[in-house]
């Protein structure tokens, strides 16, 4: 499989991938004033299918304009520029991120007056956690507190609160950091949703603190199909240590169970029963393998979109 793709998408034509560049006194390069998604092409037996695009879209759409941009192009464009770059890569399977970003103008916090520009890349990608279990860090940083910006936007310069947290375990045993929020509650991960399982029940953090996951969303889904109780709500760090179970979600992390916090083994510290009943369908659901979720797919060589 090739490791990376011939062209990048950059603002409405493709260039080759050495030459996507941006100038130096770029806006975002500066000021982290930009908004992106990470969304997922799988390969399936009809060929490539990118789960829940036009979502993703919807909330790139959604982030950029917490930043006060107005994208050139509308969402159906936007949606057919990644079906175009996916089909042009030649990837059976690749991970693809949407960048909106103001460019080089002016110098300044305030990037009214910079041009609005969008680049559209994806590359072949395996698991972002490569472990068949993670050990977790509670970090000694907060998730970004959510009158302190939009916290529900996927924002670039949101993710150096996530860079912080994972610097904060490099050279440990940790295979990934755990964000708490304002109150102490558990948050999200870097790039990741958590969820638990007690007596035989999903609980997830609520929303308001965290990033709203595409992923997340869908795992809830897929908990509510197989009757799995599903309660979104504050989560104590007292409580996540008597867990019976835990995993990460996120385009990147996929389902990935969780052995332990702060060196505290959950459950018999091994794969779960409910986790990898959730995990197993989830990866048959990208994969165009059941039905129910179809509708969730955009077919790369259709030619046309699959919605729900």
């Amino acid at each position: 499989m090739k490791q990376r793709s011939e062209h990048i998408w950059m603002n409405g034509a493709f260039v080759p991938w050495d030459d996507a560049k941006v100038h130096v006194l770029t806006h975002t390069l500066h000021y982290g004033s930009g908004a992106f998604e990470g969304v997922r092409a799988y390969e399936t037996a009809e060929g490539p299918a990118i789960f829940r695009l036009p979502e993703h879209i919807d909330r790139l759409i959604y982030s950029a304009r917490a930043l006060n941009m107005t994208i050139p192009w509308n969402r159906d464009q936007l949606i057919e520029a990644v079906v175009e770059t996916v089909k042009k890569s030649g990837h059976p399977s690749c991970y693809i991120r949407p960048l909106v970003y103001y460019g080089y103008g002016k110098m300044g916090v305030n990037p009214i007056g910079n041009p609005v520009e969008v680049i559209i890349a994806c590359w072949p990608w395996g698991a972002y956690l490569p472990h068949d279990m993670v050990d977790l860090k509670v970090s000694r940083f907060i998730r970004i507190h959510p009158r302190s910006t939009v916290a529900d936007a996927k924002i670039v310069g949101h993710y150096v609160n996530s860079i912080m947290a994972v610097l904060e375990i490099q050279g440990t045993h940790y295979h990934e950091a755990l964000l708490l929020d304002s109150e102490g509650a558990i948050a999200e991960g870097p790039g990741e949703n958590f969820f638990m399982i007690k007596g035989g029940a999903i609980v997830t953090p609520h929303l308001g603190t965290i990033l709203p996951g595409i992923t997340r969303k869908t795992i809830i889904e897929i908990a509510r199909d197989l009757l799995i109780p599903v309660d979104e709500r504050r989560i104590s760090l007292e409580e996540a240590f008597s867990a019976d179970e835990a995993f990460y979600t996120g385009t990147a992390a996929e389902v990935t169970p969780i052995r332990s916090i702060d060196d505290r083994v959950l459950g018999m510290g091994a794969l779960g029963p409910i986790t990898n009943q959730i995990k197993t369908a989830y990866l048959s659901a990208v994969r165009g393998e059941i039905a129910r979720y179809e509708g969730y797919l955009t077919r790369v060589n259709s030619g046309h979109e699959k919605m729900r």
